[in-house]
């Protein structure tokens, strides 16, 4: 059984899509990043980021004590190299997926969140943050396109970890002030992932932990109101 730490953010969907590919037993546990259940200590002693997901093997392959995980990108690859799925075993292949899994983690993820603050969650309007992080998204939105342009089907050949990774980052595109329009292969790519039965199943799971996601004054705090402090 894998128990899967997580909240309804791009990061925990990323997840839950694997489970869902991979058809592996798993139990949700909901972990409310608006009220502060991140700085559980309980959580914290397997996410020492205080974010989610985090994911707790207790079979792993060593057959030795429960298999803890952080970071969503080092989760899919776990489970991907447990699985022996969504991740090619030649040489070349396997370092293409790893590529794009990077791409997302360092690039995709952080400058998409960037424009998720700025646009929708700061608390007044800064001109300059926006422009600069809907730019940076629609160019990194163009790379993803470019990548697709050749007809190709999925990322890096295979239907892989570098998908599941980067898909919930173009879900909330709109918010992201991109419009899929301008990028015709993106768009394909993006209507064939969300058809897939998986990927239905995981955000329906999402609705069951987490209806009506809602950012008040309390989760502003404590969403966006972190340091150093906070940690130690």
């Amino acid at each position: 059984m894998l128990d899967l730490y997580y909240w309804t953010t791009p990061n925990g969907h990323k997840v839950t899509m694997l489970l869902e590919e991979a058809g592996l037993p798993y139990r949700i546990i909901p972990v409310n990043i608006g009220r502060g259940e991140q700085f559980a200590p309980d959580f914290l002693r397997f996410a020492p980021n205080n974010r989610i997901p985090a994911l707790v093997d207790r079979a792993p392959a060593d057959g030795g004590e429960p298999l803890s995980i952080f970071e969503s990108g080092a989760i899919l690859l776990y489970l991907a190299d447990k699985t022996r799925r969504f991740i090619p075993q030649d040489l070349r292949g396997r370092n293409l997926v790893l590529q794009w899994l990077f791409w997302q983690m360092g690039g995709l993820g952080p400058m998409a969140g960037q424009n998720h603050h700025f646009t929708q969650y700061a608390p007044e309007p800064l001109p300059y943050a926006i422009d600069r992080y809907v730019k940076e998204t629609s160019r990194l939105y163009g790379v993803l396109d470019k990548q697709l342009a050749d007809g190709r089907d999925y990322i890096a050949g295979d239907y892989s970890i570098a998908d599941i990774a980067c898909y919930p980052w173009i879900v909330p595109h709109e918010r992201q002030r991109q419009r899929l329009d301008d990028f015709p292969h993106l768009a394909r790519w993006f209507e064939r992932i969300g058809a897939r039965p998986a990927t239905i199943r995981a955000y329906e799971r999402a609705k069951e932990v987490n209806v009506t996601p809602v950012v008040d004054e309390q989760s502003r705090s404590i969403l966006f109101g972190q340091s150093a402090a906070t940690v130690r």
